[in-house]
């Protein structure tokens, strides 16, 4: 069952990913444009402002895929030295503390997103870009992480009661080792 819930949630990632790899093209395409109109004497305008604006959609919602690809830093030293089943240990530690913190990011950035919502706020910028436009996206990929995280966390700790260590490891675990685990 865990393998089909992590399946399941890396399906959904890809999909989020490709989603947001085509948003972060087409904000190359515009800077892109804006380069080579002002070259020609004109521009765009707001293109650092729509290029911040995706830079950082684009990571809230890209956190959890690189979750799930073992992709975010880890020191593991002590870790790198233990038997399966203190590694198993060590990972679920890893997950606890990493939802514990995503949890308070994505709770602390809702009255972000309310405040802004309430107060009808604007960028202070040429474009005047309603706040809530970026916000509720940026917002709902730290919630998606959020979700990503605490389920994984649930996994990893039912293989580790299972003593399924090596899924633990595959599931959670660091990339590095599993490189020359193989």
């Amino acid at each position: 069952m865990e393998q089909k819930v992590i399946n399941a949630l890396r399906r959904i990632n890809r999909a989020v990913a490709l989603i947001v790899g085509i948003m972060l093209f087409a904000c190359a395409g515009i800077v892109l444009l804006d380069i080579i109109l002002r070259r020609l004497g004109s521009s765009l305008g707001g293109t650092d402002e729509i290029s911040g604006y995706v830079m950082a959609i684009a990571t809230s919602w890209g956190m959890a895929f690189t979750l799930l690809e073992l992709g975010h830093v880890r020191i593991d030293l002590l870790r790198a030295r233990a038997g399966a089943f203190v590694r198993s240990l060590f990972d679920v530690f890893s997950m606890v503390v990493l939802s514990a913190v995503i949890v308070m990011i994505a709770v602390k950035a809702w009255p972000v997103v309310e405040r802004s919502l309430s107060n009808g706020s604007r960028a202070n910028t040429p474009l005047e870009t309603p706040l809530v436009w970026v916000q509720t996206p940026w917002f709902a990929g730290w919630v998606w992480f959020s979700v990503v995280s605490c389920v994984m966390t649930l996994v990893a700790l039912s293989l580790t009661l299972k003593g399924r260590h090596g899924e633990v490891e595959t599931a959670v675990g660091a990339f590095a080792e599993q490189d020359m685990l193989q």
